[in-house]
């Protein structure tokens, strides 16, 4: 009788596990209809996303063409609930039992399935915890006004000021801002500069399946990421871009980790991408979920293992600048780097205080397969941003990203042709810790002028830094300015970007009256435009 019983309790978990289903991607084997796509590109990408190819000299291929919606249907036809696609993946998500991945496979259309399970025995289904994992997060934001300066010390610790001095605040470069959702974004006075200047390009919720990026329902983590970058509250805060143009998508759900959400982030970088986006920041990440069947391990952090990693990098090699968070898993049990922030071709961002150390939640690397991660750091411990009808603070590498994908829209502005790798090997190279590093800090500290100095001044092209000089520096009564270029017009700036006054067209000029401190010296001649630093004793 035991025995009997013990049969049938065999069988029957035997039967509940074979009809268990689990998220699966279908890749189908080809594209036949892709012959349209390259006859008519429009049809699939809009003029800006093949302008932004055309830049970087990158090439359409197959992963551009939309999926064979026959083998789509053919899908469906099995019954399955077909909501999730991939075009550079091509394929579909669907969640199949064993029995129903065994017929998938066999399929003549289909290549392969792939199981977001990477680790069956590592784990069974726990329960699911309602519960906001950005609260801890929520807990770090300041309930009082910042004033400006808290928001100028983070421009400045990145060196990025000179680059808004030389207009450069990100004008006529889109960002993709990829996270949980927007709310007070269409109704906060912090986000009404770029409401009211058509900077908000558009969005979508791909968690919900709809336009409502606005939605109070949402979690407000990406409008406070959006804050960090396009935030503008008069006299209190300016964000690190705030003439960029902007695309929301909406695609973490903020009360489940489930393993679609990094199916609906690669939704959004290929819209993004459709639309001709320039850069994408991504303050999320991955490697726990409510299924602990889906938990990935250190080991998965290579760049390659995850999907939401792979999809990363398709968006880099389409030329779109892709920043991800470290994360904020250094004093938990985990430590390291989470994904997307793990690919080699994603720009990770780890955080710092604002006297330049590691932020002490900031995540380690390298990656598991050794690549220097974070590659290098803004300000994550008390980061100003615009929030709603005011200016906040708050802490995380969340923060720290968008501040930096900032920094590069403006950079991208500046020297719009120079290849992204050139540009992300540049800001390595100009980072505080530079030819060293740290688990933490990568690089170290952005420095943005000295990166636009890099490529632009002081290239074999246009080696425009050898051209100029100014001395004595520090100064205290005249500053001369060493050219063979014919001055047309000399300003000063002080650090908030204000232009101070007008001097002398000439190469020497007097400021014996100014007031201690640090200056810009924008310098026009015939030929180009310069801006120096200058310190005023």
């Amino acid at each position: 009788m035991i025995k009997k019983t013990l049969s049938v309790l065999v069988l029957i978990v035997f039967t509940f596990a074979s009809g268990q289903t689990e998220l699966v991607f279908v890749f189908f084997k080809d594209k036949p209809n892709k012959a349209a796509f390259y006859a008519n590109p429009l049809s699939e990408l809009s003029q800006k996303s093949l302008d932004r190819r055309a830049r970087y000299g990158i090439a359409l291929n197959d992963q551009d063409a939309p999926l064979e919606q026959s083998y789509v249907q053919n899908i469906r036809n099995f019954g399955f609930t077909v909501t999730d696609y991939s075009k550079w993946m091509n394929g579909v998500a669907v969640n199949a039992t064993p029995a129903q991945i065994t017929t998938l496979q066999a399929q003549p259309y289909v290549q392969s399935v792939e199981r977001f399970i990477k680790h069956p025995a590592g784990g069974g289904k726990t329960e699911i915890k309602k519960v906001n994992k950005f609260e801890e997060f929520n807990n770090t934001i300041g309930k009082t006004d910042f004033n400006y300066g808290a928001g100028l010390s983070q421009i400045n610790q990145i060196n990025l000021r000179p680059l808004h001095v030389a207009g450069y605040t990100g004008t006529g470069v889109t960002i993709a801002v990829i996270d949980t959702g927007f709310p007070t974004v269409n109704t906060g006075t912090a986000y009404a500069r770029i409401r009211n200047n058509g900077q908000i390009k558009g969005g979508y919720n791909f968690i919900s399946k709809n336009n409502d990026i606005y939605s109070t329902s949402l979690n407000n983590h990406g409008s406070y990421c959006l804050g960090v970058i396009a935030g503008y509250v008069q006299n209190q805060y300016v964000g690190s871009a705030p003439d960029a143009d902007f695309y929301l998508y909406a695609t973490e759900d903020a009360y489940n980790e489930i393993p679609e959400e990094m199916i609906y982030w690669t939704e959004a970088a290929e819209e993004a991408d459709r639309k001709g986006v320039d850069v994408i920041s991504t303050s999320l990440g991955y490697y726990d979920f409510d299924d602990s069947r889906y938990n990935l391990l250190y080991s998965d952090m290579n760049g390659t293992t995850s999907f939401i990693a792979r999809a990363a990098q398709i968006a880099s090699e389409k030329g779109i600048f892709v920043l991800a968070a470290a994360g904020n898993e250094a004093q938990k049990p985990w430590k390291y780097i989470i994904t997307p922030a793990d690919n080699e071709k994603v720009f990770t961002i780890g955080g710092v205080t604002s006297t330049g150390a590691s932020s002490s939640f900031s995540s380690h690397g390298p990656n598991a397969a050794g690549v220097i991660k974070p590659d290098a750091s803004a300000r994550g411990t008390g980061t100003a941003m615009g929030y709603n009808n005011g200016a906040t603070s708050g802490s995380g590498t969340s923060f720290a990203t968008p501040l930096a994908a900032g920094g590069v829209a403006c950079l991208i502005q500046a020297v719009p042709s120079k290849s992204l790798p050139v540009l992300k090997d540049l800001l390595r190279e100009k980072a505080s810790l530079y030819p060293n590093t740290t688990p933490q800090m990568g690089y170290g500290i952005l420095n943005f002028n000295e990166t636009l100095a890099d490529a632009v001044l002081a290239t074999a092209e246009n080696n425009l830094k050898s051209k100029i000089k100014i001395y004595p520096n520090p100064v205290i009564t005249d500053f001369s300015i060493e050219t063979s270029e014919k001055i047309v017009s000399v300003e000063m700036y002080d650090v908030l970007g204000r232009k101070v006054q007008q001097l002398q067209n000439t190469k020497t000029n007097n400021i014996e009256k100014f007031g201690k401190g640090i200056y810009f010296v924008k310098i026009k001649t015939e030929k180009n435009e310069y801006i120096e630093k200058l310190i005023k004793q």
